[in-house]
């Protein structure tokens, strides 16, 4: 079948296959140095209660035939491994069956780890690389031409993520009609970067014309996603070039990547590179295609209606495969960031006086003199939900409990998530967490004070408590 293939995309094959490994290897590496404080057999929401709880239909993955933090640890760092090997190109020196099993592979494994994140693991970029990295396995090799209906079906998710996002924007918070939504945003979403400070200090002009920018980038732009090239492939460098102003403006784990990882598969490289001899796919290859098209096809249903939809939901997996989902952020905007500060003290006993000393969070906001750091692709688990803690605190309900019970104990495996420890060799006495208003300094602040950050104290989100009978119960709401 001639139209089956399609030779000139081998390059935009080659690239897309490329940048997925490396995120699949950001994804495993993730998981392997954070799951024992958060979902290991002594973490904050363990996995074998989870496990207990749930049954196959919830939550199909490989952890139901055993769990232990070790075998834990060996799925993450044979994904790793995997992913290694595919960046190497290690799909190109096998045959076509063996290529789609390498694929196939990391994305199982992955899919397991999803499965018992819980909380953890409950946002879209985790079921965007499981979407991907699923079509990634029907790719093929550098030996057969890449299949016309995959590229179709990977454009169908770039639109879907694109679409989503531009839909639930427009139809959520008033400001993004306004235009006015980055008047706050880059000071209020949940992990500024480095440059963020600085993106909100630009002219509100200019950041009309970015929200304007944005609509037609996410709203317009995608529908030309399925017109032919050149035109195709100059919507998805818009979206490209859009994608990579967020990754300067903030941390969004590897959502962005993603994105433009599924852009990149819908450029024409043809102009740049002649296609290598390719033999002709396989009947059995080509069945598997065409009913795996058909099976997407048929899962799309909800997720197209949901994109029409009055009732929009963000982020949602329809199969318990992550096969097909609905995607969207920031359909509404925090006017006001807040911030949980969690304190210690190693007195005994309280009283007006009583020296507290702040623990220090990789990437959320603390020290008002600290710039905040880059760390997506990475992606701080810990970090991500404390600014949605600080919002509600219904978010923190099933695990703020066990992470203050842990810092009173010394944890070690909790304490490697945070960046300091200021009771390095006897665990504090007392913990207590605070809600403080952060707000960016202005030029002149940053200039006079050197703090990137100034801070209010608003309320109490758990008073001072200590190990024993008091302490707060993990089914408390903080």
């Amino acid at each position: 079948m001639e139209w089956f293939t399609a030779d000139g995309y081998w390059l935009s094959r080659l690239i897309f296959q490329r940048a997925l490994a490396g995120i699949y290897l950001v994804a495993f590496l993730a998981a392997a140095l954070q799951f024992r404080a958060l979902i290991g057999e002594r973490g904050m929401l363990p996995v074998p209660e989870f496990l207990r709880c749930t049954d196959w239909r919830e939550a199909p993955g490989l952890f139901r035939l055993h769990y232990s933090d070790r075998f834990f640890a060996a799925v993450c760092w044979t994904g790793c491994a995997l992913a290694v090997a595919l960046i190497a190109g290690a799909d190109s020196y096998v045959p076509l069956w063996a290529a789609m099993l390498l694929w196939l592979l990391p994305w199982a494994l992955y899919l397991s780890i999803v499965q018992v994140g819980q909380i953890w693991y409950s946002f879209g970029w985790e079921s965007l690389l499981l979407e991907t990295g699923f079509l990634a396995v029907l790719l093929g090799n550098a030996g057969t031409a890449p299949p016309v209906l995959v590229l179709w079906l990977l454009r169908w998710v770039l639109f879907r993520v694109e679409f989503g996002a531009g839909m639930i924007k427009i139809r959520g918070d008033a400001c993004w009609r306004k235009l006015t939504c980055l008047d706050f945003h880059h000071e209020t979403q949940p992990m500024p970067g480095p440059l963020s400070w600085f993106f909100h200090r630009l002219p509100k002009p200019l950041h009309r014309v970015e929200v304007a920018a944005n609509h037609v980038t996410q709203l317009l732009v995608p529908v030309l996603l399925f017109a032919p090239q050149p035109v195709a492939s100059a919507a998805a460098g818009l979206m490209i070039a859009t994608q990579l102003w967020l990754v300067l403006s903030g941390n969004f784990a590897w959502l962005n990547w993603v994105t433009i990882t599924l852009a990149l598969s819908a450029v024409d490289w043809s102009l740049v590179a002649t296609p290598p001899a390719q033999s002709t796919p396989p009947l059995w290859y080509e069945v598997v295609v065409i009913a795996v098209t058909a099976l997407v096809l048929v899962l799309s249903y909800r997720p197209a209606r949901n994109l029409v939809s009055r009732r929009q939901v963000m982020n949602r997996s329809f199969d318990p495969l992550h096969l097909v989902n609905t995607y969207g952020a920031f359909g509404s905007i925090s006017r006001v960031r807040l911030e949980i500060v969690v304190e210690g003290t190693d007195e005994q006993l309280l009283h007006p006086g009583t020296a507290w000393q702040e623990y220090g969070f990789h990437g959320k906001p603390g020290d008002p003199r600290r710039l905040p750091r880059q760390f997506a692709p990475y992606h701080l688990r810990l970090d991500w939900l404390m600014w949605f803690a600080a919002l509600s605190p219904a978010y923190a309900q099933s695990w703020f409990g066990p992470f203050v019970e842990r810092l009173l104990e010394n944890d070690r495996d909790t304490l490697r998530l945070l960046r300091h420890n200021p009771f390095p060799d006897v665990p504090p006495a007392h913990i207590r967490a605070r809600v403080y208003h952060y707000r960016y300094t202005t030029w002149r602040e940053l200039r006079a004070t050197g703090r990137w950050w100034h801070r209010t104290y608003v309320r109490d989100f758990i008073r001072p408590v200590s190990l024993g009978p008091s302490f707060l119960s993990p089914t408390r709401r903080p």
